[in-house]
């Protein structure tokens, strides 16, 4: 069945939401009184996130929050395929909080013995259909990604949206002819923003963050293969405090405000 093209949004203005947001909601995560009156210890210093790459604009308008209501706190990033991340953290690599695109990649992580506790799923992601701004191939719906004359990239079948993208043609019963296997979603969506490829498969929430650079094209069959977002602090976190008080962010109400901006269901 076909699905005619929208245009897609455009990006979330996440950074300005992040800013105000911190005035408020964001303080939960400061310190706390005891019944003496003392305040207890809140966060300071540095964490590292590990993070799917589809949670680059959301995570970053979170972590400039945070540290705003949090003066010398920092929190860097490392944005990648899910799949990438997790073998790192296997391997030993410092990081205080991992955020994965799939429950999967996490439990890669959660089995080994390498989270402080459980994950905590804190959002779901859906495929969609990428074209460029003006749709030049006329692509319809996902049986356009099985034409041999038009140019597809896909995510890599190891990373979470390309399992994803295995289940949608699974469901809609297509042998897609992909032209390119990307190792993450912002590297595919990055083959549909320059104009190289006529399609790509990603997340809906990267098809908002590139604004006007591309549409976005529905189809049904995304029901088949919703992305839970799983989060974690990690074992050999170097500051399990301040990564636990990110955590708590991410699952707060102001939280899931921003990511709901950036176009992420609730979980």
């Amino acid at each position: 069945m076909s699905v005619p093209t929208r245009p897609s949004l455009r990006r979330s203005a996440c950074v300005a939401v992040a800013a105000s947001f911190a005035l408020g909601a964001l303080a939960a995560c400061g310190g706390s009184s005891d019944d003496t009156g003392s305040v207890a210890k809140g966060p300071s210093g540095k964490i590292v996130v590990l993070a799917a790459s589809s949670l680059t604009e959301s995570f970053t308008a979170l972590g400039k929050a945070f540290e705003a209501e949090h003066p010398g706190t920092t929190v860097s990033f490392s944005f990648a395929a899910s799949s990438e991340l997790a073998t790192q953290v296997e391997q030993g690599a410092p990081a205080d909080v991992f955020a994965s695109a799939s429950p999967a990649t996490m439990a890669q992580v959660s089995d080994g013995g390498n989270t402080a506790g459980k994950p905590v799923t804190f959002a779901r992601n859906t495929l969609e259909i990428a074209v460029p701004a003006g749709n030049p191939a006329k692509v319809t719906g996902l049986e356009d990604f099985a034409k041999k004359d038009l140019t597809i990239a896909l995510c890599a079948p190891e990373v979470p949206c390309g399992a994803a993208a295995d289940k949608v043609f699974a469901a809609a019963e297509v042998t897609p002819a992909p032209d390119t296997l990307e190792a993450d979603v912002k590297a595919t969506l990055a083959k549909v923003t320059l104009g190289e490829v006529d399609a790509a498969l990603v997340y809906k929430t990267d098809v908002i963050a590139a604004g006007d650079k591309v549409q976005g094209i529905d189809f049904p069959e995304a029901a088949d293969a919703v992305n839970d977002y799983p989060i974690a602090v990690l074992k050999d976190a170097g500051n399990p405090t301040t990564a636990q008080a990110f955590v708590d962010l991410v699952l707060s109400a102001g939280g899931q405000k921003v990511l709901s901006e950036a176009g992420f269901q609730r979980p």
